[in-house]
């Protein structure tokens, strides 16, 4: 986990904490449903961040008895969580408060309290927005957008971004719904504002369940790596045939490498174990995130019982 990574989930809990604060004085002194809805997705997005934070100490606890891998996928588990609190908390309750408000609509009082909150909500999430973006664009290099959020092993960064883009899409719902219900008189725009920012809360919780889902599981690692590492094993003179290659992601930047491979007929033990060694070094110089490599050699299984 990269310290630029924690810098914007930081940046993010600070900027939600104080954005929601704001969004519950200005709902609590207008009335406003999509106002409130607004707040309790800054909360939601607060509590989550303190969630992911959580997870990345958790994920920094070495291997023992019990995990002898480590920790890494507590990242996983808790970007997992945060998705569902996102669809459950944030979704579901600004959805509730979006259809009460449409069955029993409340005119809006002191509407420019919402404005401002509205303006200084957007300024505060936009430069987070920026700051998570400019964070994703680093780390994504060369792939493009939706390819780096399927290909990335690190779901911290495009949990915070996916979060502040949705919060800056509600933030605009959310003013033209104040707009729409004072200029027009008809109260339940307000409410069907806040019931589609409940949809958009939920629209992007369950992308980021469904991108989070399979590195939980247990994801392998990028094809360009899978295919790096057959082609060095293949370059080998002492390799007749690579016959499996499984890789799976510990965490964000703990890959485990299973090989099942044929080795010359004529090698000794102590060839295959030269050979072992030399490709466990090429392998981790090559790819510093692969930190265990198993290596099961399939030919040498005949010669080793011949030879005993």
């Amino acid at each position: 986990m990269s310290s630029g990574s924690k810098k914007v989930i930081v940046a993010a809990l600070i900027g939600n904490l104080l954005i929601s604060i704001t969004k519950f004085f200005a709902a609590a002194m207008t009335g406003s449903s999509a106002m409130m809805s607004e707040g309790i997705h800054s909360l939601v997005d607060t509590g989550n961040q303190i969630l992911l934070l959580h997870g990345l100490k958790k994920a920094e606890k070495p291997a023992d008895d019990n995990f002898p891998f480590g920790h890494g996928k507590e990242v996983y588990f808790w970007s997992f969580i945060v998705a569902i609190l996102l669809f459950s908390l944030g979704g579901g309750i600004s959805i509730y408060e979006g259809v009460r408000h449409v069955l029993h609509p409340e005119p809006i009082e002191n509407p420019s309290i919402n404005y401002i909150v509205l303006l200084l909500a957007l300024i505060f999430e936009g430069l987070a927005w920026s700051f998570a973006l400019r964070e994703f664009i680093r780390a994504k290099g060369k792939w493009g957008y939706i390819e780096a959020v399927k290909r990335t092993k690190d779901p911290s960064v495009f949990v915070v971004l996916f979060e502040d883009s949705a919060a800056m899409l509600g933030l605009i719902v959310a003013f033209v719904g104040i707009a729409l219900t004072q200029y027009t008189g008809i109260l339940y725009f307000d409410g069907i504002a806040s019931i589609i920012i409940g949809f958009i809360l939920l629209g992007t919780a369950t992308w980021l369940a469904y991108e989070t889902k399979g590195l939980l599981i247990g994801e392998s690692a990028n094809n360009h790596i899978v295919k790096d590492i057959r082609g060095l094993l293949t370059s080998s003179e002492r390799i007749d045939h690579v016959n499996e290659i499984l890789t799976m992601h510990m965490g964000p930047d703990y890959i485990l490498v299973n090989l099942s491979v044929d080795f010359e007929d004529s090698m000794t033990l102590e060839e295959v174990e030269d050979t072992i060694s030399s490709f466990d070094q090429k392998i981790k110089e090559l790819y510093p995130q692969v930190k265990r490599i198993f290596i099961e050699a399939e030919k040498i299984k005949s010669y080793v019982v011949e030879a005993t």
